[in-house]
């Protein structure tokens, strides 16, 4: 399948202090990721808190909070090469982001219809009865009861799951190439999270609509992603089709995120990574997560693993597995 969205060496920097630019150092939020989303797929963006997930979506979209700063060596949207000003035009319309909380993304003064037609009118060719038709058409979409009703409730009036329907539906109405889905299912239950995931797999499979899924839910990576990218402070660290990372993971961060996810299958407790995520101004030189590593040795401490593809589908930043590491 055709690329649709190509990003070589996004970076997000932040100053180190509330001082101006010019006084250095910076930190890091986003370090050198390099990650691409064919048409009609779905990319997960798994990791601790902390990771850089959601400030890498965050990134995609020119949605960094100042002061930080996005930089990046390369980026196409389409085949076409992209500034971060042509990126930021392409909300709305190319690119939509269905936020983490659903609640805090709709304005509770105004109906849920009164946003549908105001997206709609602003990202498409529509009069104002044919916005509240489509409005309507986005939300039985969605698989909201009764939309004609429902298009006139206020915010409060929705269930956590419908109003993340809602803002699914907000999503769609510039008729998207990409979706970014941060954090999606935050707060709602087992079964609402399953029919959101299968609402967003569905949009992908019938529109070709391609996702970025930020999680940090290995379950739902599993259940609905066909590549997952998994980030260590700022950093991507293994990358490559779903099944192949979660059932032989190479890189030690991969492999404890899985030993501390429950299973059915697996013997024994849960295994817990030692240590905790650093903070930005504190990352450690050479490979960040060395200091949590049980495998680490001289090499991981001095020097910074470059991501290298080990073949077409499948790339892993970790010494272990470069040329010249230890036997």
């Amino acid at each position: 399948m055709p690329r649709l969205l190509e990003a070589e060496n996004l970076n997000v920097s932040f100053p180190a202090s509330r001082h101006q630019w010019r006084h250095e150092p910076s930190v890091s939020g986003v370090d050198g990721v390099s990650l691409s989303v064919e048409e009609g797929e779905i990319l997960g963006l798994v990791g601790e808190s902390g990771a850089g997930k959601s400030l890498t979506g965050a990134a995609l979209m020119d949605l960094v909070p100042s002061p930080g700063r996005t930089r990046f060596d390369t980026l196409r949207f389409a085949g076409e090469r992209r500034s971060l000003s042509q990126l930021a035009g392409l909300r709305g319309r190319e690119i939509a982001m269905v936020f983490q909380d659903p609640l805090s993304s709709l304005n509770p003064l105004r109906t849920i219809g009164d946003v549908l037609v105001e997206t709609l009118l602003m990202h498409g060719d529509y009069t104002r009865a044919a916005a509240r038709d489509r409005g309507i058409e986005l939300l039985e979409s969605v698989g909201i009861p009764a939309a004609q009703t429902r298009f006139h409730a206020y915010p409060h009036a929705f269930s956590g799951g419908m109003r993340q329907r809602v803002v699914i539906a907000l999503a769609l109405a510039g008729n998207p190439r990409l979706i970014i889905a941060d954090e999606p299912t935050t707060a709602l239950d087992v079964s609402i999270q399953a029919q959101i995931m299968g609402l967003l797999k569905r949009l992908s499979r019938s529109q070709g609509v391609s996702i970025i899924l930020v999680t940090h839910d290995i379950g739902l990576i599993a259940e609905t992603s066909d590549r997952v990218a998994v980030m260590y402070a700022g950093q991507l660290v293994e990358i490559g089709e779903t099944q192949q990372v979660l059932t032989s993971p190479k890189h030690p961060y991969t492999s404890g995120l899985l030993a501390s996810t429950p299973s059915v299958t697996r013997k024994g407790g849960l295994q817990q990574i030692p240590g905790a995520m650093p903070r930005l101004g504190a990352i450690p030189e050479g490979c960040a997560f060395h200091p949590r590593c049980g495998q680490s040795y001289d090499r991981c401490t001095q020097q910074r693993p470059a991501l290298q593809q080990q073949t077409a589908d499948y790339a892993i930043a970790c010494h272990l597995f470069a040329e010249g590491a230890r036997a």
